[in-house]
C-alpha cells in the first residue's frame, strides 16, 4: 500500500510540475502588448460561390460566358479595395451569341465596397466592379461600367 502511495505522490508532483512549466512558456511575457490582428483580405464570389483573392480570371456573364476576364495582373488587393490590369472578353453576339466572336478589350479592374457574405458571414466580400476600358470599348458600353457583384 505504502508503495501505491509513494507512486501515486511521485506522478501528482511530475504533472503539476509539467504544468506549471507548460503555463509559464505558453504565457505572454510581462509587459508584452497584444499584437493588433491584421483584418482579413476580401475575396471575389465567383459564379460557382466560391471566394477567390487575386484571380487570373474571372467570368462576369455567369449565365453564358459571353464576357469574361482574363489576364487579371493585381497591382492592389487590400479589405475595402482591390485594383488589377487585364482584357474583357466580350463576345460580338453577331449574328446570334453561338455563332458570335469574343474580341478583347483592355480595361482597369477596381473592386469595391466589401460585405459581410450571406454564405460565409466571417468572410468580407466585394460587392462592386468597376470595369474601366483604356482603349477600345465593346459597342454600346460606356467607358467606365460599374456592376453589382452577387452576394
Amino acid at each position: 500500500m505504502r508503495r501505491h502511495t509513494a507512486r501515486t505522490t511521485v506522478g501528482l508532483c511530475a504533472a503539476a510540475s509539467l504544468a506549471a512549466v507548460m503555463g509559464t512558456a505558453s504565457a505572454a511575457p510581462p509587459g508584452a502588448q497584444a499584437v493588433k490582428q491584421q483584418p482579413a483580405a476580401s475575396v471575389l464570389v465567383d459564379c460557382f460561390w466560391h471566394p477567390d483573392v487575386r484571380p487570373t480570371d474571372f467570368i462576369l456573364a455567369c449565365g453564358d460566358g459571353n464576357s469574361r476576364l482574363v489576364s487579371l495582373h493585381w497591382s492592389q488587393w487590400l479589405p475595402d479595395a482591390a485594383t488589377a490590369e487585364g482584357v474583357n472578353v466580350v463576345n460580338d453576339c453577331e449574328p446570334y451569341c453561338a455563332a458570335g466572336r469574343f474580341h478583347p478589350y483592355p480595361v482597369t479592374v477596381r473592386l469595391d465596397h466589401p460585405q459581410p457574405w450571406k454564405k460565409h458571414p466571417e468572410l468580407q466580400h466585394y460587392t462592386r466592379m468597376t470595369l474601366v476600358y483604356t482603349d477600345a470599348r465593346p459597342d454600346g458600353y460606356e467607358q467606365v461600367v460599374s456592376y453589382p457583384l452577387w452576394n
